[in-house]
């Protein structure tokens, strides 16, 4: 799998999109079918009251975006740091910075939206006593597994496994410098913790608490990566804060405020987000912790 990666990162990225969409794009919609039930399912679940054929626009604009984004994220293999720096573009990180020095670290929460893979250049450009760590789950495929540590040690990340995430932050509080840590923020969470929900997207949804509960923990601020793609390969990150004074938050609302970002960077452009994640499985009865949440407000006020 890395070999291939090498050698078709060594094609131009248009060169790249065209193999992609000829190839790859029908393989995985008419052939494979990948995950296609999933995604019609979540697609008939976020926007029931469109028709068939609208949703099977959505459906195979997600496909088509899918495999762009599978050309992207080859292609960063070989992106040099000028290129990279032209294609994407951050917004409002002096702000940022300034907070997370005076706390000694703090967080960035975004979802699997747009090419995530790219932003994580925003470790290359942070000053020189900033330390970046990347949290992540390992992968089962361990070729896979250490093909995602060369993308992302090469835009200047650490990376460090979610479980040994509490370790590694104590550790990091005693050394110099501030730490900035990235959190993928929309996975599903396993069945025994379940005890969080939001209304979001329309549907009662269980969302991981594990980076309000550390910010509180840490004292450190909170912010939300706001991705757009102002044309096709270039994007642009607005940070935009979700709490400063962590501790100061109710339980719940700094995951509440969270979920009220990533959907409105969903409905702004659907395609964009990883339909194929089955975000939807668990429901109430399927929880054995109590409920802890209040449904976003945003969440509440979309019309579907």
């Amino acid at each position: 799998m890395r070999t291939l990666v090498r050698i078709l990162s060594l094609f131009p990225l248009n060169a790249l999109y065209a193999l992609m969409q000829g190839v790859v794009y029908p393989l995985l919609y008419y052939i494979v079918q990948y995950r296609r039930k999933v995604v019609k399912r979540n697609l008939s679940l976020c926007f029931p009251t469109e028709t068939d054929s609208q949703r099977k626009r959505r459906e195979k604009d997600f496909y088509h975006w899918f495999a762009d984004l599978l050309a992207e994220i080859i292609y960063g293999y070989r992106i040099t740091e000028k290129e990279i720096r032209e294609r994407v573009v951050f917004h409002g990180a002096e702000t940022l910075e300034a907070e997370i020095r005076a706390h000694g670290g703090g967080f960035i929460m975004l979802g699997h939206y747009g090419c995530w893979e790219w932003l994580a250049d925003i470790c290359n450009r942070m000053p020189d006593d900033f330390h970046s760590h990347v949290i992540y789950r390992t992968l089962k495929s361990k070729s896979a597994d250490k093909l995602m540590h060369e993308l992302r040690e090469k835009r200047g990340c650490d990376l460090i496994d979610k479980n040994l995430l509490l370790r590694h932050m104590l550790q990091n509080r005693r050394t110099d410098g501030a730490h900035i840590y990235y959190m993928l923020s929309d996975q599903k969470p396993s069945k025994h913790d379940l005890g969080h929900w939001v209304s979001f997207l329309g549907q009662d949804t269980p969302f991981i608490t594990g980076t309000e509960t550390l910010a509180r923990k840490f004292n450190y601020p909170v912010y939300y990566a706001d991705i757009r793609m102002p044309k096709r390969g270039h994007y642009e990150t607005f940070f935009r804060t979700i709490a400063i004074d962590s501790p100061a938050t109710a339980e719940g609302e700094i995951t509440d405020r969270f979920a009220a970002f990533l959907e409105e960077n969903i409905l702004r452009d659907p395609k964009l987000w990883l339909w194929t994640h089955n975000r939807f499985k668990w429901r109430r009865e399927d929880s054995t912790r109590p409920n802890t949440s209040k449904h976003s407000d945003l969440s509440q006020q979309q019309n579907r």
